[in-house]
């Protein structure tokens, strides 16, 4: 395990004795050359570690300078790879890339000078002298851009663009004279004479072409999908005509039948074993977390322990038992969010989806929600947060793009949706949307506000009723949808009815607005609390935030509202996004930008986000040791040094861990690795870099160096949370595809089988009884596609397509 840095190190913790090492020196008599030759020991590692950290901070800033770059951003390239070239200024891309951003920029002489200290620092890249010859000829000068062009040729005598640049230059000279003189804007010529495109040294740009990618809002309590098509966002709807589709999943126990949405919902309280919700609650998490435990109390379905301790659900299939992992369930929701996708575009080629997640998940649950996503058949390009995906839907809403001109706006993003809570501040500015910070609850939301009426409307039954319903969970269910359909009701009224209907009999109970928010004071003052720490996080002030943003139903309570009005001290609150496709919205957004689309209404967008969740190593006595604080922008690295703690120690473990607790037995283990080979040496006196590398998809790359031995180790933390294997999620996605099979048989079956029920009640009565009785005497679950077919033939009809 190793030790915290030295005190004097990079990174300075208390309790060490800053002249620990002369210390020791001395006591060991050794005479002053062997103390000046650790002394230039310590400065040569020093300086290798500055030079190390210095080129990894250089890439985060050139990955930036990229996305700016293709977004046409070029002062926010320029800016970037001028942080870059701070850090490493022996590097000549970060020369050759600023310089094609100076072009653009329509400043010449930057550009000039930066490919000149390119071709400088490296002579023998042929790209330099093309960067060159560009940044000549766009100052007007041919004849040296013929000279640059003409000695990248002998470089990379194959060089397609090296050729067409000279080529061109040629052409120029011919038809326009030599301008060498002059700059090209002072040429009085009959046409301009432009240099090719400057490429960037980046990753080529994603084909245009192709099906979009679906934007998926996977809810708690509802789900939502949306694609950018023709300039546009589209929320789609699905055969009913809603754009949200509850995240129920049941199995029918008489037919077999697998039902998903809405009719799962409907059916709820007459089949509460075997229908599933709220699964987000415990998805990628252990059986054994406090949290988990509360929610198999609360929920009417039974959740029990896996072998690997993960929490499974179990359901009846066909008539025999079957457990689940809440990925499965999740999965089911998704693949209905793809079937309604592609039968409302009429495509079947939709395979690739943006998904989100709340801000505060940890690794473990954003990996499963890649894993339910991977079960639905979808290539999940990136999981992002919620309440970043709502902003971007804001920044394109006509109120949003009005705030980014000027000076551009701060905006707190307020998320409360039906089983989660995020807030998130951002700073919008010329299509950059830059997160802040950002905060939240993963068991906070309207499904929390229902529990305490329903638990109050249980006692009112009992009291006033003398109706006990408190062990039936089919009849708490019903009580559970009726204070859902108060619950709204109240964001429009001050009192209203809850009306049940149990064994028979009709109750209703009245429920006023002040009892309802008087119930539900704690949730509210929590959803206060995680605004001011976010705040506080962001270093900004209620009055330093231009506009409030509402996303999720609950923001639609009242009280929630006039609390936040008041501690804002603002008059009005954002409405113009719809607070139940917002986030779906933003998401499909996020999916044109990763696929290419260069439409202006999303080309321009950069998304700069944070991480929710400190990041560290664990060190003596179970310390965290944060090195990549929470709410960092990614991508970012950061490192440490480390020594150890036992003498002549040849090797250490390095345990990964996310969280804010100072011990790690509290925090989220991500993975580990062993480094061996380092320094043999006293304790305290071998030096350990370790180094975090976070990229946009929240994939961590993090290595430990000795800065003597040079030995590395390193691991990469992108799948490394204890959930699914690729086995587990291979055999989910087989058995996925047979219920989308299944379901794809059932719903034929009911086809043919209302056909033969429509010609029934078309025939004369003693047809009609014939074809009924036919119908009664075979289960849905023992009929055939084959045998309804067959009896339609013999009724002279031919089978109904759709």
């Amino acid at each position: 395990m190793p030790a915290p840095p030295r005190n004097g190190e990079r990174r300075t913790k208390k309790g060490f004795n800053p002249k620990a090492r002369t210390d020791r020196a001395q006591q060991a008599g050794q005479d002053q050359d062997d103390s000046d030759d650790e002394v230039m020991m310590a400065a040569a590692q020093k300086a290798n570690f500055e030079a190390a950290e210095g080129k990894a901070k250089a890439a985060v800033h050139k990955a930036t300078g990229n996305t700016f770059f293709a977004s046409s951003n070029w002062a926010g390239a320029v800016q970037s790879f001028s942080e870059a070239i701070q850090c490493d200024p022996t590097d000549h891309v970060f020369f050759s890339n600023r310089s094609a951003s100076y072009l653009n920029l329509g400043k010449t002489n930057e550009a000039v000078a930066d490919a000149k200290e390119c071709v400088k620092l490296s002579p023998a890249w042929a790209k330099g002298y093309s960067r060159l010859g560009a940044a000549l000829w766009k100052e007007g000068k041919l004849a040296d851009a013929k000279q640059a062009y003409s000695e990248g040729l002998k470089l990379e005598p194959t060089n397609a663009v090296i050729k067409q640049g000279l080529r061109e230059v040629i052409e120029a000279m011919v038809s326009g004279g030599d301008k060498s003189s002059e700059p090209a804007t002072a040429a009085p010529e009959s046409k301009d004479v432009v240099p090719p495109s400057a490429d960037v040294e980046t990753t080529p740009a994603p084909v245009e072409d192709g099906p979009p990618v679906l934007g998926i809002d996977l809810g708690t309590t509802y789900s939502c999908v949306a694609v950018f098509m023709d300039g546009e966002v589209q929320v789609l709807a699905d055969d009913e005509g809603r754009r949200t589709v509850p995240s129920y999943v049941a199995f029918n126990s008489g037919t077999g039948e697998r039902l998903i949405g809405e009719r799962a919902k409907a059916q709820a309280s007459k089949n509460i074993d075997n229908t599933f919700f709220d699964v987000k609650r415990i998805l990628g998490q252990k059986m054994s977390d406090e949290a988990v435990q509360k929610e198999a109390k609360r929920l009417p379905f039974k959740i029990i322990a896996g072998d690997n301790g993960q929490p499974l659900i179990q359901a009846e299939v066909n008539g025999k038992p079957r457990k689940l992992a809440p990925e499965e369930i999740s999965a089911a929701v998704l693949g209905e969010m793809k079937r309604i996708a592609e039968a409302r575009l009429g495509r079947t080629d939709l395979t690739k989806a943006v998904i989100t997640v709340p801000a505060y998940f940890n690794d473990a649950q954003r990996k499963a929600t890649q894993a339910a996503g991977a079960i639905a058949g979808l290539e999940v390009l990136r999981v992002i947060n919620e309440p970043t995906a709502a902003a971007l839907a804001y920044g394109l809403d006509e109120k949003g793009q009005a705030a980014q001109k000027g000076k551009g706006s701060n905006i707190l993003i307020f998320d409360l949706g039906g089983g989660t809570f995020d807030v998130t501040v951002l700073r919008i500015e010329e299509g950059i949307f830059e997160v802040k910070a950002t905060g939240g609850d993963t068991r906070l939301g309207g499904e929390d506000f229902d529990a305490t009426v329903a638990t109050h409307i249980i006692a009112e039954l009992k009291k006033v009723h003398k109706l006990d319903v408190s062990g039936d969970a089919q009849k708490k269910s019903r009580v559970k949808a009726a204070v859902e359909k108060a619950k709204r009701a109240l964001s429009s009224n001050e009192v209203t009815k809850v009306e049940i209907a149990l064994d028979g009999e009709e109750y209703a109970i009245d429920l006023t607005r002040a009892k309802f928010e008087a119930l539900n004071a704690e949730f509210f003052d929590r959803t206060l609390a995680t605004v001011k720490k976010v705040l506080n996080d962001s270093k900004l002030k209620p009055t330093e935030i231009d506009e409030v943003v509402l996303v999720g139903g609950s923001t639609r309570i009242p009280k929630i509202q006039s609390m936040l009005r008041e501690y804002m001290q603002v008059e009005t609150l954002c409405k113009s996004v719809n607070p139940d496709e917002a986030v779906a919205y933003g998401a499909a957004v996020q999916g044109a930008i990763l696929s290419g689309c260069r439409h202006p209404a999303c080309s321009a967008l950069l998304l700069v986000d944070v991480t929710p969740l400190s990041l560290g190593i664990e060190t003596q006595g179970s310390n965290m040791s944060i090195i990549i604080p929470r709410n960092s922008q990614i991508p970012c690295t950061r490192s440490s040094i480390f020594t150890t703690t036992e003498d002549y120690q040849t090797g250490l473990e390095v345990k990964v861990f996310e969280g804010e607790r100072p011990c790690t037995n509290s925090n989220h283990l991500l993975g580990d690795f062993h480094v061996s080979g380092i320094e043999r040496a006293k304790r305290e006196v071998p030096q350990i870099q370790v180094m975090f590398a976070l990229d946009a998809n929240g994939v961590l790359n993090v290595t430990a160096s000795d800065l003597t031995t040079k030995v590395t180790a390193s691991c990469q933390i992108g799948g490394a949370c204890k959930g699914l294997s690729k086995e587990e999620i291979e055999k989910m996605l087989s058995e996925a595809a047979q219920y989308a099979a299944e379901d794809e048989l059932f719903r034929r079956k009911l086809e043919l089988k209302n056909q033969l029920e429509h010609i029934a009640y078309a025939s004369s009565e003693a047809d009609r009884d014939e074809i009924l009785v036919w119908l009664e005497g075979r289960g849905m679950a023992d009929m055939t596609v084959e045998q309804l077919e067959a009896k339609l033939k013999v009724l002279g009809y031919e089978p109904r397509t759709v």
